[in-house]
């Protein structure tokens, strides 16, 4: 699973909020959603937060393994 706790941390440690992602970068609020809500979003979107927040992937991102419930 991907989980984006990384993004939240990076843009409180470079002063972007979400208010300004919406109206100064013109990100969607449904694409912050989906972020809070662990969702997937395309490609593009992770390029333009690394290019706002001028980061690498793994500072929006990161991999967590599920435990598979086999039963």
């Amino acid at each position: 699973m991907i989980i984006y706790e990384r993004l939240w941390e990076t843009m409180k440690s470079k002063g972007i909020t979400q208010y300004a992602l919406i109206k100064r970068f013109h990100i969607s609020p449904a694409q912050i959603t989906r972020l809070k809500r662990n969702e997937s979003v395309s490609t593009h979107t992770i390029d333009t937060f690394c290019q706002i927040l001028d980061c690498n992937v793994e500072d929006i991102m990161e991999y967590k393994k599920e435990s598979n419930k086999l039963t």
